[in-house]
């Protein structure tokens, strides 16, 4: 999907700041790899590389093989790109675990783990309440089933205030009809 995703934001230079020049140096740079099996290979390669994975939490994806095979060397480091969820791997190796656990099995983490704060592929509650606003329709019942639960009920919150939509916050294994 990332892949697709940078391959549209390069066809659509009007959309966004970059010059010609600088769109095709960006996305002319990396070697994409769009099957399981080219992703495997990276493993195999050895010296100085950048990988860079859409799987942001590594809770599952390619990114696991590439941390199995990568974390356990002190030479290498993993940075992530944005929050780190509780209960995922990613929130995991940002909080300072010597071993992870990947398919199964214990990995020792001795690669540096970093982490980039502020930044996030989601837009923030003022964009998603701007972007519901615009509905020409307003719903019957919001479910608000993303995030933390305190963001997640701050946010269901929101909607009730700013657009008076009923929202809910559903618990887990909870069931509900639709009509």
């Amino acid at each position: 999907m990332a892949i697709n995703a940078t391959d549209i934001f390069c066809r659509h230079r009007a959309e966004h700041r970059l010059t010609e020049a600088q769109c095709h140096a960006m996305c002319g740079l990396a070697q994409y790899t769009r099957t399981p099996d080219e992703s495997k290979a990276i493993d195999r390669r050895s010296g100085p590389m950048i990988v860079i994975s859409a799987s942001g939490m590594a809770t599952g994806g390619r990114i696991l093989h590439h941390l199995r095979r990568f974390l356990p060397d002190p030479k290498n480091a993993v940075l992530f790109v944005g929050y780190q969820a509780p209960g995922t791997r990613g929130r995991s190796l940002v909080d300072g675990t010597d071993e992870l656990k990947i398919h199964g099995q214990y990995v020792p983490v001795r690669a540096q783990v970093l982490q980039v704060p502020g930044l996030s592929a989601h837009a923030d509650y003022r964009e998603l309440l701007d972007w519901l606003g615009k509905s020409a329709i307003s719903p019957r019942r919001v479910f608000v089933t993303h995030g933390d639960p305190p963001a997640a009920d701050a946010f269901r919150r929101r909607l009730r205030d700013h657009l008076g939509w009923e929202a809910v916050v559903p618990a887990d294994g909870s069931t509900w009809t639709l009509e």
